[in-house]
């Protein structure tokens, strides 16, 4: 019948981005129907969700922490909640259907709002979380791991030169990422491309972020003080990540565990590897993957962090690669049955084609 090969061409995709559980043979006659998702998630994209889970359990650590700063925590992050959900019901319903530019204005300025304001209002969540600090844990496991505590053994080559060295990368950290991110959302135009980076990307710090309210410590800046005999000083980068430091509320910030100092340059890195194919990964790829290794060195010599936090930043690095990747499968299975792209495009953006040999690339 003429109308037979285009509705085995919409499925056979499908098919093969949604296996059958184990135990059941795949069959290419079996109705579409079985597949169906839920209404809501046709219309949420994977990253919609992460967020989401992400705001929960903050919300959930605050209404059962305690403390003086409970009241402030629990706003925070009903703020946050209430901001995102109202994107999420601007953008992902009809409501904006006659302004796509304003809707895909409204999602790239207000998907980072809930991780940034978030990170800004640690100073309140972590404490309210409740935990016990967890430094001689973490100290204790590098020890018996790998029989070395690197801001112990580094303290006798901190002088003002070495400091400045690794203060520059450290302190280089935020600028990786305003010319990574800022980019991405002002010039990519591929819906694809930009959700499978921007999925890695938010994965890190709601991962970490959420981390840092289960395993809370100061780091051996704190911990170890009165064991490290040369202070940290320098004339320029150094008050630069003091002052940064500084800017919160240092007694409250228990977010060591994991480093996102390591796990983000190294996703970068490891995604500008990836994708060297492409224009400016070709020619940014091997001078970040330099700068990274310095930055990682930095939050261990200006003893910001243990050993233990690098390799659980370096591990949520590479589960932030991998998962994007399931993202990106989990949003074409959902644009298949009616879903809009996870980034909303404007008039004038990439089409299906385009996106179609981004999914091939990745």
């Amino acid at each position: 019948m003429p109308s037979s090969p285009p509705e085995k061409s919409t499925q056979e995709p499908l098919t093969a981005l949604e296996p059958p559980p184990p135990g059941v043979a795949a069959t290419p006659d079996a109705p579409s129907t079985a597949r169906r998702m839920p209404l809501l998630l046709v219309k949420l994209a994977a990253q919609d969700w992460l967020l989401l889970a992400y705001l929960t359990v903050l919300l959930v650590q605050v209404l059962t922490g305690s403390g003086p700063r409970k009241h402030t925590a629990i706003q925070c992050v009903l703020l946050d909640f209430a901001v995102w959900v109202g994107v999420l019901v601007l953008v992902r319903s009809r409501l904006l259907a006659r302004w796509p530019r304003i809707a895909s204005a409204l999602y790239r300025a207000g998907i980072g709002f809930p991780v940034l304001a978030s990170f800004l209002q640690l100073q309140y969540i972590l404490p309210t979380a409740g935990h016990r600090p967890l430094d001689a844990e973490l100290y204790a496991f590098d020890m018996r791991v790998f029989g070395v505590e690197p801001a112990q053994a580094w303290d006798r080559f901190v002088a003002p030169g070495t400091t400045e060295w690794f203060a520059f990368f450290y302190y280089g950290y935020f600028f990786l990422i305003a010319v990574h991110v800022l980019p991405m959302l002002g010039l990519v135009k591929s819906s694809r491309f930009l959700a499978t980076f921007s999925f890695g990307f938010i994965w890190l710090y709601c991962v970490g972020h959420a981390l840092y309210t289960f395993v809370p410590a100061y780091g051996p800046y704190s911990f170890l003080a009165h064991q490290l005999q040369h202070p940290l000083e320098g004339s320029f980068w150094w008050p630069l990540v003091r002052k940064a430091v500084d800017s919160v509320d240092g007694g409250a910030r228990t977010d060591v565990f994991p480093s996102l100092h390591t796990a983000m340059p190294t996703y970068l890195s490891i995604f500008s590897f990836l994708e060297r194919r492409r224009m400016p990964f070709k020619l940014t790829w091997l001078p970040l993957s330099l700068f990274t290794t310095q930055i990682i060195g930095a939050t261990m010599f200006l003893r910001w962090h243990y050993l233990v936090d690098i390799c659980a930043g370096l591990t949520l690095a590479v589960s932030a690669l991998l998962m994007s990747r399931v993202a990106l499968r989990w949003d074409l299975a959902r644009e298949r049955q009616g879903g809009s792209p996870p980034w909303p495009r404007a008039p004038g953006a990439a089409g299906a084609a385009e996106d179609d040999a981004v999914t091939a690339h990745g």
